[in-house]
């Protein structure tokens, strides 16, 4: 093995040894889980500006989401942010179940040769008028409760993505155990469908999670969501000694993404 191949490989391991806790929390507090195998995530930001915004939606639909139906993967979401800080911005979200797969990305894309040539432009744009402001990634691994991404029902639609972060490790751990026991019925009975849940291994802010809903509109959102928040079960559920006392979350992130018409999910 090579080096570079060995300390990512370090990296990769080192990463998701920090959250072994967690998941050992997540199937002690899951009573049936799911056969699956868990999936990761990779949710891609692009900063753009508006004068960025068409450029960056013609490269994602015309060069990254052919090469990456070449790559072998599905149910690809490319998402424009409708409602949260640093509008306008463009979300691409991948999921497999080999992390690899998703760390290997721009080494598989630079090797493919029809992709180089057709993001040429795009990516090989001049410091004066760059084709976007900056690109961040996250990667994220399914919970145990809902190892596998939902494609959600299509038509007219927005999704809902929520990230809590947690002031110490502890709490991260009892926030996700609150998931599994008990809070992904409440959010399905309350008619919030989700996408996926995840916790974050790779990204800004740990410890956190994040997850996605979707609604019909923005008028169905507000709708569940004060819904849920009169929901005896949840009430029941917050009032847990397990869950109560301290804040388990410490900030919550709440974007609201629209879809793009070429978007899977």
């Amino acid at each position: 093995m090579e080096r570079r191949e060995f300390l990512g490989a370090a990296a990769g391991a080192a990463t998701l040894g920090l959250w072994s806790n967690t998941t050992e929390a997540e199937g002690s507090m899951q009573a049936n889980p799911q056969s699956s195998e868990r999936e990761f995530y990779l949710l891609r930001k692009y900063s753009i500006t508006r004068a960025q915004a068409a450029g960056c939606d013609r490269f994602l639909e015309t060069v990254m989401l052919p090469a990456l139906t070449r790559l072998g993967h599905r149910d690809v979401g490319v998402f424009g942010l409708e409602y949260g800080p640093e509008t306008p911005a463009d979300y691409l979200l991948l999921r497999h179940t080999n992390a690899a797969k998703l760390l290997k990305l721009q080494e598989e894309l630079t090797a493919d040769a029809e992709f180089a040539r057709a993001a040429g432009p795009f990516q090989s744009a001049a410091a004066a008028t760059p084709s976007f402001q900056r690109v961040e990634d996250t990667l994220l691994y399914a919970f145990a409760g809902h190892p596998v991404l939902t494609v959600p029902a299509k038509g007219k639609r927005i999704l809902q993505l929520r990230t809590y972060e947690s002031p110490s490790v502890a709490d991260h751990v009892r926030k996700v155990q609150m998931f599994h026991s008990g809070e992904f019925e409440i959010f399905a009975a309350c008619g919030m469908p989700a996408v996926f849940y995840s916790q974050v291994v790779v990204g800004p802010r740990m410890p956190a999670l994040t997850y996605m809903l979707r609604f019909d509109s923005l008028s169905d959102l507000e709708a569940r969501w004060n819904q849920f928040r009169v929901n005896p079960d949840w009430k029941k559920l917050q009032a847990d000694p397990r869950f109560s006392g301290e804040d388990l979350v410490s900030n919550i992130s709440n974007l609201v993404l629209s879809p793009k018409s070429f978007s899977a999910i």
